[in-house]
């Protein structure tokens, strides 16, 4: 009979996943110095995930959870991204609409910034 309670887990997978988060870490400063663009804001993107993966995966052990609690805590957050998705795709189709309804002079004017008269 075993007295052991609990679980223990290599320190070298914790070193392992720290050394990934400080190289994905570095891409993530990299793109710093690349032109702002579509490029950019995507791989930024894709870094902050990555590193939230590892971090929620490994250092919060939710890799070693019931896939229900899995399901419960990571398909909230998906459904939501999969909404605010669907809404960026229909926004075009929506000024679309407002330019055949409203006719061709559909631009909206600026409001003045505050402190500043006209």
């Amino acid at each position: 009979m075993s007295s052991e309670v609990g679980q223990q887990h290599p320190l070298t997978l914790y070193f392992w996943i720290w050394g990934l988060l400080f190289v994905v870490s570095a891409g993530s400063y990299a793109t710093d110095y690349m032109d702002a663009g579509l490029l950019r804001w995507a791989l930024i993107l894709i870094f902050m995930f990555v590193k939230a993966g590892y971090i929620v995966a490994i250092f919060m052990h939710l890799k070693y959870e019931r896939l229900a609690l899995i399901y419960a805590l990571l398909l909230p957050p998906g459904v939501i991204v999969l909404l605010v998705g669907l809404m960026y795709m229909e926004s075009d189709y929506t000024w679309l609409t407002r330019i055949v309804f409203f006719g061709a002079e559909v631009s909206p004017e600026r409001l003045p910034l505050p402190g500043t008269h006209h």
